[in-house]
């Protein structure tokens, strides 16, 4: 795409993964965006070599060399993934009205910054649209005649959203016990087995037990009606699966996704609504998956042993 130029901010989250970071500012320094925003946690007093794996990984950030803005927001202490992410993204959307934002191991296609750019711009005041996904999860299966379609699930492998949807996002949850109570999470999902995941999910970050920031990005999109967009075919490739890695220890079947490039100009679908064919594999794949399917995943860990 050498007649695209990038104008949308980026946002790189990064920790004490070298690596995988240089990986992901690789992609960033192709698509040379004019700012670059950069969120670090400190390191753990208790994990010896961190603070240098820390120091390692913010020195990357040195080495860009196109014409770009960059502003740093560095921790001097451990946050931990809720505080440190949640009010990295908070000091982001107090920079700039709209962001490209990718984590230190999702690495992203190149036509994923075109993509972003545009939807940020074609939906950026169609309130009930409140992100744009890089990551497809749905292995190869097409949902509906664009190239992209809506989702209720916030995939956030690789994202970009505004201001405005931002401000809806509440790190505590405070309204958690009151839609509990009223049985909206019933009347969002009929299998009880995902009832059940939210449930303990939603409980397990409202009552501090759970140390992240996503769920509570769901439940603000579940409680204002935000659509996510989501490309038919996959913009991002989790690298950081396996040791070293904050939640995603186990290397599954979404880890080193293969990419594909996004072709333009895009199609645009006939409707705002959330696919239910999409909604429903995303459900039974990764959500709450049968009994049958755990079981053949739990074979097919066997057989690569």
């Amino acid at each position: 795409m050498p007649d695209f130029k990038l104008n949308t901010p980026v946002a790189l989250l990064i920790f004490n993964r070298p690596d995988t970071t240089q990986r992901v500012f690789d992609a960033i320094a192709q698509a040379k965006p004019p700012k670059l925003l950069v969120v670090a946690d400190g390191p753990r007093d208790n994990r010896p070599g961190e603070a240098e794996k820390c120091a390692q990984t913010r020195a990357i950030i040195q080495k860009v060399d196109w014409e770009c803005e960059v502003i740093t927001h560095f921790a001097t202490t451990n946050m931990g993934c809720k505080m440190r992410v949640s009010s990295g993204i908070d000091w982001i959307f107090e920079q700039v009205e709209e962001a490209i934002i990718l984590e230190d191991d999702c690495l992203p296609e190149h036509s994923f910054f075109r993509f972003c750019e545009e939807m940020l711009t074609r939906y950026r005041d169609n309130e009930r649209v409140g992100m744009v996904s890089g990551g497809n999860l749905q292995f190869g299966r097409t949902r509906g005649t664009g190239s992209y379609y809506f989702s209720r699930y916030t995939h956030i492998w690789g994202w970009a959203t505004w201001r405005r949807a931002w401000q809806r996002y509440d790190r505590e949850m405070k309204l958690w016990p009151t839609f509990r109570e009223q049985g909206w999470l019933e009347a969002f999902f009929n299998k009880p087995g995902e009832q059940a995941y939210w449930r303990h999910s939603f409980n397990a970050v409202h009552d501090g037990s759970l140390d992240t920031w996503d769920c509570q990005w769901t439940f603000a999109a579940l409680i204002n009606g935000m659509l996510q967009i989501v490309p038919n075919v996959n913009l991002i490739s989790n690298i950081g699966f396996g040791p070293g890695a904050t939640h995603t220890h186990a290397i599954g079947i979404h880890a080193n996704m293969p990419t594909q490039a996004m072709q333009f100009p895009l199609v645009h679908p006939d409707f705002v609504l959330p696919d239910p064919n999409g909604d429903q594999f995303i459900s039974d794949d990764q959500i709450a998956p049968s009994f049958v399917e755990r079981q053949l995943r739990k074979l097919r860990k066997l057989l690569k042993r």
